[in-house]
């Protein structure tokens, strides 16, 4: 997928738009111009997210920070879901922003921050249903992809691929993240709401299909039935040997064609997401168990976890020589291993965040330390901010998905201010966060809409307002 909108115009966006405006508009405008849809413009409203922003923007007494909340906590719902009930049943469709299709991961992330607000929202507690209903039969249509179009029958620009295409995908990146993201999804809601309905025998089905995914992808036989090229000059984009990718030694670790970048990846055995996969297993027994009454079901889930996380213990640490025993972010089983960090979600900087790993377990301190400094490739500083990046849109991007995710695992006061603060001052007045800036000047972004990035943005100033309001003073 080529998300590549490189964006050089840094004028303030107009009500309701998603374009720059002209110099000469912004040169008018006030310092923090209405920039969020009007009322009659957004594609869903919540009561209870409307209060979030009323009471953050009346309690924290940076304008600035109230603005760029107003605009981005509600991004998602704002700009991005298509909700209806048909049969008296929730389906919602999300898209990213610039991209109309439905990522299973960008999906789930984008009403992940809205979780906290369900229980005083019924609209918005639906809204979440309709997404994990929605997912649930894009899983069933193909578990192999990662990206959907609302319209079963399209056929896309990637119809080309060299992989088992068909009407109604958008892309078929295998990516382990993107059959954990609606688990994670789904179980938090179930927590929060006890509501059961999603979870009926079409999503039993998927979960089976999920696991049987996960198998076929650990390659103890075979390399399985997935492969992928693409006809690019970019090589990110496709995979070598016949579409399969480097081999692996099977070790009970599951392969992941691409990373959550989208990206190819060099060594198929993706530590993050594996690490996702092991939390992700764990909570679909769970809720085999609770929901389902199924002991077999759970007993067998809670076993391959426990084989992943076994694998993951032997095979994805290593020893670096500045900071000790660390996670790779990619590895083979022959013991070959890729010492770096991606921006995208699943990463090893946000396992915590993903409840993947404790905040406090020693290797990911070492871990989060190497990836935090110049020992990872992709952590960039400059004139505007530092930060991680990612091959995704190249050299010198910082995301902003990574200074949130700093701050979101982190607790020291400091770096947590810092983070806020780098965000504040890289939306290069569009009041929006971006998919990626350049270090030394934010007015150089990639892709003026992207609802993720904004929406976690939103999550991360809840978060830090909720629990450590001084820091926005």
């Amino acid at each position: 997928m080529n998300r590549r909108v490189f964006v050089r115009n840094a004028g303030l966006l107009a009500a309701g738009s998603c374009l720059p405006f002209s110099p000469l508009q912004a040169l008018a405008a006030p310092a923090f111009p209405v920039v969020r849809p009007a009322a009659g413009q957004r594609r869903f409203r919540s009561r209870a997210v409307d209060a979030a922003i009323t009471e953050f923007q009346r309690q924290v007494h940076d304008p600035e920070l109230g603005w760029l909340f107003g605009n981005c906590f509600p991004n998602t719902l704002d700009t991005t879901v298509t909700f209806a009930t048909p049969g008296g049943r929730p389906d919602t469709y999300v898209i990213t922003g610039d991209i109309d299709a439905m990522w299973l991961r960008d999906s789930s992330a984008q009403v992940w921050p809205y979780l906290s607000l369900i229980a005083q929202d019924a609209s918005l507690r639906q809204l979440v249903a309709g997404v994990i209903n929605r997912q649930t039969q894009c899983i069933l249509r193909d578990p192999y992809a990662n990206a959907f179009y609302h319209d079963p029958t399209k056929v896309g620009e990637w119809q080309s691929d060299h992989t088992a295409m068909q009407p109604g995908i958008h892309e078929r990146k295998w990516e382990i993240d993107s059959l954990c993201y609606p688990i994670r999804l789904g179980y938090q809601y179930w927590k929060i709401t006890g509501d059961t309905q999603p979870f009926d025998a079409q999503w039993r089905q998927a979960i089976s299909l999920i696991v049987k995914t996960f198998r076929e992808q650990q390659r103890k036989t075979s390399p399985g039935p997935y492969h992928f090229q693409r006809q690019t000059t970019t090589s990110t984009d496709t995979q070598p040997l016949a579409g399969y990718g480097y081999p692996v030694r099977p070790v009970g670790l599951i392969a992941s064609a691409f990373r959550p970048s989208d990206d190819a990846t060099l060594y198929p055995f993706l530590v993050p997401s594996n690490f996702f996969a092991v939390s992700s297993l764990r909570q679909a027994a769970l809720m085999l168990y609770d929901i389902h009454h199924e002991q077999a079901g759970y007993d067998e889930l809670m076993a391959f976890a426990d084989e992943v996380a076994t694998a993951l213990s032997q095979h994805a640490i290593v020893t670096h020589p500045e900071h000790g025993r660390v996670y790779a972010y990619e590895v083979d089983g022959f013991g070959s291993d890729v010492l770096m960090d991606d921006a995208n979600v699943p990463s090893l900087l946000a396992l915590p965040y993903l409840g993947a790993l404790p905040l406090n377990e020693p290797v990911y301190q070492n871990t989060r330390k190497l990836l935090l400094s110049a020992a990872n490739p992709f952590f960039y500083q400059g004139k505007a901010a530092e930060g991680i990046g990612g091959p995704h849109v190249g050299v010198d991007m910082i995301w902003p998905i990574s200074i949130v995710m700093r701050g979101l695992t982190s607790t020291d006061d400091a770096e947590i201010r810092a983070c806020v603060q780098a965000l504040k001052t890289t939306h290069a007045g569009t009041g929006y966060m971006h998919e990626s800036f350049h270090k030394d000047d934010p007015a150089k972004y990639t892709r003026a809409w992207f609802a993720w990035a904004n929406t976690l943005f939103g999550e991360f100033l809840w978060k830090v307002y909720k629990e450590r309001p001084a820091l926005l003073g």
